[in-house]
């Protein structure tokens, strides 16, 4: 249960750090924010915290009074002082919505372009402009536009170069073993873990020193401890071991944080072309076979995994998020309509051509791509939740 809590918690700040990237940058160019929303609507409940009150101040009004006397006419001026205290209202609104595939920021002017007339708009005082997203420059756009990926990204390094800083503990466990092998032969199954040995030259230097003698092998198997009594073979053939068994070792050595920075960004990178090409057999398979391939997972599939993740620790768990989080960014970057990458390309296009996209195509564009992706990760949920049952 813990560990479920953990998960969703851990899945909800990611995304709430990608659609954080588009406030607060749309915040650093002095935009107006109408919406800050979680998840998708329809909604449960939205509130919009109060704004900064003004300094309370005196404000003067005066009443004259007509004095008629034989020789002349006197106007006394009567000043009273009021006390006033103005209270704004906070500009943003914040919503909690019942569709959990993602988030969304609602900033002001970002679709009258495409969907409004823009002469309510043209007509504001040109300070009042600035805070519209449709009048801002092309650079300013884009930055607020990709701004969510790259804190995914960001998010996805700090992640892997905390744990190449702390350090994973060294395991070694069985990855395979050969047929008609001693360790077959004793009950030794892949995926056990060797118990005893943290390194694989230590296993096979205790193995070489025993070859014809009887030795034990404890191994942990689902939280089960298990020994094995085994006879390691003194002569051995080519590509033939003497206990027959292929060993996987597995752990992150601690380092100095300049280098867990250094590490943690290549593995990103390396992370990245992984999505990519993963990214790639999907859409080849989609549109090729019209299917979706058996290992790609939705929501329910991610928690899943984590859950699993989790199981084995808390630093696996943060490796975990660290890839769903670059995976989200580069996702997010490809270039495809109701995607930041696509909205980013239209931008290129509207830079390159000299005038933006006619207002119909890009709102089609937007539309069934957004239907197509809310589609996609329907059916990838009804399929991961079927796997469960």
């Amino acid at each position: 249960m813990l560990i479920g809590i953990i998960v969703f918690i851990g899945l909800v700040f990611l995304i709430f750090i990608h659609e954080a990237g588009h406030f607060f940058a749309a915040k650093a160019f002095k935009m107006k924010v109408d919406e800050f929303g979680f998840g998708f609507p329809p909604r449960i409940m939205a509130w919009r915290p109060g704004g900064k009150k003004s300094k309370t101040f005196l404000e003067a009004s005066s009443t004259q009074i007509e004095i008629e006397t034989d020789r002349s006419e006197t106007i006394l001026q009567a000043s009273s002082f009021t006390e006033v205290t103005e209270d704004k209202q906070g500009e943003t609104e914040y919503s909690l919505n019942w569709l959990p595939f993602g988030g969304f920021v609602k900033i002001a002017g970002e679709n009258d372009r495409v969907l409004g007339d823009l002469s309510a708009l043209n007509a504001l005082p040109e300070e009042e402009k600035k805070k519209y997203f449709c009048f801002q420059s092309a650079w300013n756009r884009s930055a607020v536009i990709l701004a969510g990926v790259l804190m995914n990204f960001l998010i996805g390094w700090v992640l892997i170069s905390a744990v190449f800083m702390i350090g994973t503990p060294s395991k070694l466990f069985i990855a395979d073993v050969q047929a008609d092998s001693p360790a077959l032969l004793a009950g030794i199954r892949a995926g056990d873990e060797v118990q005893g040995f943290t390194e694989a030259d230590d296993f096979i230097a205790f193995t070489d020193a025993h070859r014809g003698d009887e030795v034990s092998v404890t191994v942990l198997r689902e939280n089960k401890t298990l020994v094995f009594t085994l006879v390691p073979r003194k002569e051995t053939k080519e590509n033939e071991g003497a206990m027959g068994v292929l060993l996987s070792q597995t752990g992150i050595p601690k380092e100095a944080p300049v280098t867990a920075i250094i590490s943690g960004l290549k593995t990103s990178g390396a992370f990245a072309r992984i999505t990519v090409v993963a990214f790639y057999d999907l859409a080849k398979n989609l549109l090729l076979h019209g299917t979706i391939l058996e290992g790609v997972v939705g929501p329910v599939g991610i928690f899943g995994v984590a859950q699993q993740a989790g199981s084995a620790g808390l630093l696996s768990l943060v490796q975990l998020l660290a890839l769903i989080s670059i995976n989200l960014a580069v996702l997010n970057l490809i270039p495809f309509p109701a995607l930041d990458g696509g909205r980013f390309l239209m931008i290129l296009v509207e830079k390159i051509k000299g005038s933006p996209l006619p207002k119909t195509f890009e709102a089609y564009a937007n539309g069934i791509g957004f239907l197509f992706l809310i589609i996609l990760m329907v059916v990838i949920t009804a399929r991961d939740i079927l796997r469960l049952l």
